[in-house]
């Protein structure tokens, strides 16, 4: 548990990466990861839809969950090429990442279009990994903290609670490109979310799990998620080296 009693959460998105071979790194990550750590952190790999059944079977009997990068709205209809909630269920799917700074760049994915999505996953059994997020240039701008506060204010279903949703925060900047905020530029977005949570969920803000992403990696875990209101880690890139996952786990030892 972290000081403040989440159980921290450490979430791989292997986004559009992996083949059938790579079931082989959860399989690696599942024979990597002690009891002892186990029984302390929850573990999460977000494949690719076409993986999720796979890595399900892979991670069967172990503390390993397996979720979806995206999904749609609706439970069905005519949305060629969509998945829905309650697909990703069937599947054996536990959690969902909802409104990924790419999601909102390439597909154009607005606030009102998480809060969607985020109540399809409630709909489901599902439990949402709501991302937000300020560009480089809103950071320089000065309006981080307004960015990200309007992203969890418009995008989080009334009533969330921490067995529905997660949270985490992922500066656009730093994702994928090897640069990473200070650790207290991250406690500072990071206590402003938990005010804002505080404002729309009121006491179980305290309970609902604050994850940081953006180029963690082994060398840097252990720093990133000792700092107040990190909660655990979203892994891009890392979370595709069973290693180097397990080595970011590891700063929970």
């Amino acid at each position: 548990m972290t000081q403040s009693g989440r159980r921290p959460l450490v979430a791989g998105n292997w986004k559009m990466n992996g083949t059938r071979s790579s079931i082989q790194v959860v399989e690696a990550i599942r024979d990597g990861l002690s009891p002892d750590l186990a029984s302390r952190i929850d573990v999460l790999i977000c494949p690719p839809a076409t993986l999720i059944g796979s890595c399900v079977a892979a991670a069967a009997g172990s503390p390993i969950a397996i979720g979806g990068q995206n999904l749609h709205a609706r439970p069905s209809g005519a949305f060629t090429g969509s998945i829905s909630a309650e697909m990703l269920a069937d599947l054996g799917a536990k959690y969902v990442i909802v409104g990924h700074s790419e999601r909102r760049a390439y597909h154009h994915e607005t606030d009102d279009g998480v809060h969607a999505k985020a109540l399809g996953a409630r709909r489901a059994g599902l439990c949402g990994i709501i991302c937000v997020g300020e560009t480089i240039e809103e950071r320089e701008q000065g309006r981080a903290l307004d960015i990200v506060r309007a992203q969890l204010a418009i995008g989080l279903p009334k009533g969330a609670t921490a067995a529905d949703t997660v949270i985490a925060y992922e500066p656009v900047w730093a994702i994928g490109s090897g640069r990473t905020p200070t650790p207290r530029d991250i406690a500072e977005v990071h206590a402003s979310l938990r005010e804002m949570l505080d404002k729309l969920v009121g006491d179980e803000a305290q309970k609902i799990r604050i994850l940081y992403g953006g180029s963690v990696k082994p060398g840097n875990a252990k720093e990133l998620l000792s700092v107040d209101n990190v909660d655990g880690a979203l892994v891009g890139g890392a979370s595709l080296v069973a290693e180097d996952f397990l080595g970011i786990c590891a700063a929970y030892a």
